[in-house]
């Protein structure tokens, strides 16, 4: 329900900096510093619409490999649908800079920020960006949006993960539409947890592979956070980016896990259906004379899986998510991944 013409927005603070209704703004909130005594911030960038209404925020790189995210925030923030915006969006396209300076998952001191919240003012540099990243941005808003990729050279299908007790949340995760949606319980000192426990209710979106951008995760993102915004009524959408009930629930996941050590070989992909007993890849020895099947433990569809070709015993190889038809959850993954390809409101992806 849009708000009347006659409601005004309130300037909206964050990090010190005061922003006016109808305008954007780049804020760089510090947390601590570089050994070279350069400033280790906290860049975000605020777009405050006109007339109030919910507030947002997208993050995106808490792990410092995973990188898609950066992209999708850059496409949401050209949308034109944002001309127009009601309520407050803040954009963190990378949350964990000292990570992704070094390319790794986590920081320096090898902790890793998505267990360290809430995190804590003069507690270690994970802590300290953290509780600032909770208490200047999360804090500040009504929901949220984490976005993440596979690590561990694994690669993931779109999907949300995100708690089914929390309404609002599954809620959220229906209108972002990805292919999969996989319940997933709070984990100890992740942003979800603490996000959750401030009241705020936050999705986990993850696609793609670490270091590497992938094109339809990229283009299933930009799309479900514009669909989120849509369903917050934060903007119109438009014709193209609708909601579409069309996303497959599932309960529970598990890892299918290397027999053998050896060559890994597999024509299976992701989003295809499996089914219990189905053989889905093959160990060799370097030679190529000794095979042992890797066959599937139950039905689903796969949502992740490794990217090695060399595998030791008991490695994960496929992340299967249990569904009740596999091979009608295969269908509409496919016709997912094809209206989000061709869906014109995200672009050409052939085009720069």
């Amino acid at each position: 329900m849009h708000h009347k013409e006659s409601e005004k927005q309130k300037p909206f603070e964050i990090g010190g900096v005061t922003i006016e209704p109808g305008t954007r703004r780049t804020v760089q909130i510090p947390v601590s510093m570089f050994p070279n005594h350069t400033a280790f911030n906290l860049n975000v960038y605020v777009i405050h619409g006109r007339k109030p209404g919910k507030r947002l925020f997208v993050s995106s790189t808490i792990h410092g490999d995973e990188l898609n995210g950066i992209e999708v925030i850059h496409r949401v923030e050209a949308s034109p649908l944002l001309n127009h915006l009601r309520g407050t969006l803040i954009l963190i396209p990378i949350v964990n800079m000292a990570a992704a300076l070094i390319q790794s998952r986590y920081l320096p001191d090898r902790r890793d920020l998505n267990r360290s919240f809430p995190g804590s003012e003069n507690g270690s540099s994970a802590a300290q960006l953290a509780h600032t990243f909770l208490k200047e941005v999360v804090e500040r808003c009504t929901h949220g949006i984490d976005l993440h990729t596979g690590s561990d050279n694994r690669i993931n299908l779109p999907q949300i993960r995100c708690d089914f007790e929390s309404k609002e949340a599954i809620k959220l995760a229906f209108a972002f539409g990805a292919p999969v949606i996989l319940k997933s319980t709070l984990r100890g000192g992740s942003l979800r947890e603490a996000s959750e426990k401030l009241k705020i209710p936050t999705i986990i979106f993850e696609g793609g592979e670490a270091l590497r951008f992938n094109d339809f995760a990229i283009r299933a993102a930009e799309e479900g956070v514009l669909r989120v915004m849509t369903e917050l009524d934060m903007i119109d959408a438009g014709e193209h980016i609708k909601g579409k009930e069309l996303s497959i629930l599932s309960p529970a996941s598990r890892w299918e896990r290397a027999p053998k050590t050896g060559v890994f070989q597999t024509n299976c992909t992701l989003g295809k259906k499996v089914c219990k007993g189905d053989v889905i890849g093959k160990i060799t020895d370097p030679i190529g004379l000794h095979s042992t099947d890797v066959i599937a433990s139950f039905h689903g569809i796969v949502v992740g899986m490794t990217l090695l070709p060399l595998v030791y015993q008991g490695d994960a190889l496929f992340n299967v998510a249990w569904v009740r038809d596999p091979e009608k959850a295969e269908a509409t993954i496919e016709e997912i991944e094809e209206e989000t390809e061709l869906n014109p409101a995200l672009g050409d992806p052939t085009t720069f």
